[in-house]
């Protein structure tokens, strides 16, 4: 149902706690593949991409340009763009699954898309008040952060000019759906800020 993908530089250690809070999407057969964008990292990247499944797509092209080369590869109509050092809330596979039946529906996979609500890990004060800048530069069309996510159907990517000469960032991606056609999940990405 859904290619996760991942673009990746040096993020071994971000990527472990990603992709073990994903396997429960895989197991219950939300998550058909997993396809890691690496821009050549240095570090064991391809050994955890390995040890986990997933297939990995090594470029030193710009981000926007690994992406698009991992959507052109991606077998499923629904696709999950994660930033490494993010992991999901509970319930977070129910509510994309309602998302997706609603989207499909109503046939509109050619103008919606999603992402999570964002959440830091840690619990003081200036979390909530990362949280809420984050909020509020959505809000006022900054685009979300990447840290959140972007469930778009493949359809919809393509129509917003996603391609392989594509250069776009995640987070340029998120701004080219517009505010107006990107639902909030209650679900939340938790951002792990202490990784290094």
């Amino acid at each position: 149902m859904i290619s996760l993908i991942i673009p990746t530089l040096d993020d071994e250690i971000r990527l472990v706690p990603t992709l073990s809070a994903l396997v429960p999407g895989a197991a219950d057969g939300l998550i058909v593949e997993a396809i890691i964008a690496d821009g050549g990292s240095k570090d064991d990247t391809e050994k955890v991409a390995d040890v986990a499944g997933c297939r990995l797509m090594v470029s030193d092209r710009p981000e926007g340009e690994r992406l698009a080369a991992a959507v052109a590869t991606a077998k499923s109509n629904w696709l999950l763009i994660m930033a490494p050092g993010v992991t999901l809330s509970e319930g977070w596979i129910n509510e994309v699954r309602r998302f997706i039946a609603v989207t499909t529906r109503q046939e509109a996979l050619d103008r919606r898309a999603a992402i999570f609500s964002y959440r830091r890990e840690d619990h003081g004060a200036s979390a909530r008040a990362d949280e809420w800048l984050a909020l509020l530069a959505f809000q006022l069309g900054f685009g979300p952060r990447p840290s959140q996510g972007l469930l778009i159907p493949a359809k919809f990517y393509r129509a917003i000019g996603g391609g392989p000469s594509d250069r776009r960032t995640q987070r340029d991606l998120a701004k080219a759906v517009g505010r107006s056609r990107i639902t909030v999940l209650s679900a939340a990405a938790i951002s792990i800020e202490e990784l290094p």
